[in-house]
């Protein structure tokens, strides 16, 4: 801290402010959102050097920094590696998701990175790490994330 600022007492204002926006998603994800939105098919971009697959897909390798990656399908289905529980109504938990809501990272089957995203029909309780898990898909799908829903433990 420099002298200038020694002695001033900090101040904080809280607010709840909204800013809509548009931004592109670019050709790597919009690929992505488009086959979750017409084909109800998850895909994921595998890096032609060292063999990684990633999901999210990935326009270029975080790992060996090349462009060189081929599209394929993953699976629907997947491991469960950790999770957490918001047990109140946050201003960013969508308003149709009632608390308590359980976020999950979700290793789907073909993928070596995991999807983080909303587990449903399950209670809090009931969630283990380790579980297998299966997307469900939206009835209405936009072209976003949340053209699958949740994801189900798989019974």
């Amino acid at each position: 801290m420099t002298d200038q600022f020694k002695g001033i007492e900090p101040m904080v204002y809280e607010s709840m402010i909204n800013i809509p926006y548009s931004w592109w998603a670019g050709d790597t994800a919009s690929r992505f959102f488009i086959s979750l939105r017409d084909e109800k098919k998850i895909i994921a971009t595998r890096c032609m050097t060292c063999g990684k697959t990633y999901l999210p897909p990935r326009k270029s390798c975080p790992a060996c920094f090349t462009g060189d990656t081929e599209w394929v399908d993953v699976s629907d289905e997947g491991t469960l590696l950790s999770f957490t529980v918001a047990r109140r109504q946050f201003a960013s938990i969508p308003r149709e998701l009632k608390a308590p809501v359980i976020w999950g990272l979700v290793k789907l089957d073909g993928a070596d990175t995991a999807l983080l995203h909303y587990l449903g029909d399950v209670k809090p309780e009931d969630v283990s790490i380790g579980m297998r898990v299966k997307a469900v898909f939206a009835e209405e799908r936009k072209g976003t994330i949340r053209d699958i829903s949740h994801f189900r433990p798989v019974r």
